[in-house]
């Protein structure tokens, strides 16, 4: 086949690669179109330290700290002794290292890779995932979707997991593309888990009603100094018009 079409260009990895624990598929951008990226976890007897490696850029670093954060803070509900971060360390690596990484949209993946090197559990290899992570475990939005959907579907990957407020961005994606993959839009890291390993593990994320309400806009309270003041010149305004009318 290679004598008539030439030396393959791509080659499909994805399940060779996630058939480890602890590995999980990301998504990235760059500036000749999307592709996807392996994020690898490993655990070893330590003292609580967490060292990341593949060249990352400082927002990745700061979304790899968030994730362990979170999960350290959800340690009881995955089923982890209490001491257990104290007597562990975490080393992440995102292979290709020669080519440097950053940006916020990692984080579910980052996420769910620690996750499932902690629980023991293997991600579901049919899965890319793209997401900025808070540490309160909600999903927010990125960018570069189109890139990323089509360097997925490259790859051969059938399911593509991203933020909820992301979806209307799939009109940009061509229909041919859509409809030979299938998408799950989420707000918090549990539907993340949810998807990845069949199960939340932790519980989801408690919103604010005023975060409930999507597309309203609430207001801003008044601080009592600026009541005041508002007050203040709403007086004057009265006292002179007063004057005005009198004269």
């Amino acid at each position: 086949m290679a004598e008539y079409l030439s030396k393959p260009r791509f080659f499909n990895e994805v399940k060779k690669r996630t058939a480890s624990i602890g590995v999980a598929t990301g998504l990235a951008w760059t500036p000749v179109g999307g592709d996807i990226m392996f994020i690898e976890t490993t655990v070893m007897p330590g003292t609580g330290k967490v060292v990341l490696t593949g060249q990352l850029g400082d927002v990745m670093k700061e979304s790899a700290t968030a994730a362990v954060s979170f999960l350290r803070a959800h340690s009881e509900e995955l089923g982890l002794p209490e001491e257990y971060f104290a007597k562990h360390d975490l080393h992440v690596h995102v292979p290709a290292g020669a080519v440097p990484k950053d940006g916020p949209s990692a984080g579910i993946a980052l996420a769910t890779s620690i996750a499932s090197r902690l629980t023991g559990q293997k991600v579901n290899p049919n899965i890319a995932m793209t997401g900025e992570i808070t540490l309160t475990g909600q999903v927010l939005p990125i960018g570069g979707v189109k890139e990323k959907v089509l360097g997925a579907k490259r790859a051969g990957i059938a399911k593509i997991v991203l933020p909820k407020r992301n979806e209307l961005d799939l009109d940009d994606v061509p229909k041919e593309v859509r409809d030979t993959m299938s998408f799950t839009g989420v707000e918090d890291i549990s539907e993340v888990f949810a998807q990845a390993f069949g199960d939340r593990m932790v519980a989801p994320t408690a919103m604010a009603d005023s975060e409930k309400r999507n597309g309203v806009v609430v207001p801003m309270r008044r601080s009592k100094r600026v009541g005041r003041v508002a007050g203040e010149r709403e007086r004057k305004r009265v006292r002179l018009n007063g004057k005005r009318n009198r004269s």
